[in-house]
């Protein structure tokens, strides 16, 4: 008997040998690489928030006064909160005040404007969608404008 359980030992060593020799030759290679281990930490995703949104506003003569002006050129930017700021330049004297939604309305809407020479501006206008409106500009020297707020 001790034989056959030589032999069934050297069997058995042999068997472990030719496993352990077949296995040291392969190495597992990923086809595709597997993401970093999550930490367990969710951020979520946050909408950017909106600036300020600025309008070019067109003011065109309306009478005598204002013909010799030419068409003027305005800046209205909306802050998103019922104001925002408006600048215009006319004959060389530069304009800036604010722009404000009539109270109780969300279409129409009220902006001023002081030149640095005593000049001031006075426009009412309708926005008639987001970004596009119409209204009417008063220098204080009687000149009127017709204004024509987005592109």
């Amino acid at each position: 008997m001790k034989t056959s359980s030589r032999l069934v030992r050297k069997a058995s060593l042999a068997a472990i040998v030719a496993a352990t020799g077949m296995l040291t030759g392969c190495y597992v290679v990923p086809v595709h690489p597997q993401p970093a281990p999550s930490t367990g930490i969710y951020l979520p995703a946050t909408a950017p928030v909106p600036g300020p949104v600025t309008f070019s506003a067109r003011l065109y003569p309306v009478n005598e006064t204002a013909a010799v002006y030419g068409t003027v050129m305005a800046a209205v930017t909306n802050d998103l909160n019922g104001r925002g700021h408006f600048s215009t330049n006319i004959n060389g004297e530069s304009f800036s005040g604010e722009a404000t939604r009539v109270a109780g309305s969300s279409r129409d809407g009220v902006a001023n404007g002081a030149g640095q020479r005593g000049s001031y501006i006075n426009c009412r206008y309708t926005m008639n969608s987001p970004t596009l409106g119409t209204g009417t500009c008063r220098l204080s020297n009687g000149a009127v404008f017709s204004m024509h707020v987005g592109s």
